[in-house]
C-alpha cells in the first residue's frame, strides 16, 4: 500500500498487477472513492 502523489495527493493505493491499481482516499477509518486505475 502506498501514498499518491502529484494529481492523486491524499490518495492510497494498492497494486493488482503491473498495470492495475485500487485507489482511495481514508476518511474516519473508511475508504471512499475507491477505484480500480489503469497504470499501464
Amino acid at each position: 500500500m502506498e501514498l499518491l502523489k502529484k494529481d492523486r495527493a491524499g490518495q492510497w493505493s494498492i497494486r493488482i498487477n503491473d498495470q492495475w491499481r485500487i485507489c482511495f482516499r481514508w476518511s474516519e477509518g473508511d475508504a471512499m472513492e475507491v477505484e480500480i486505475a489503469d497504470y499501464h
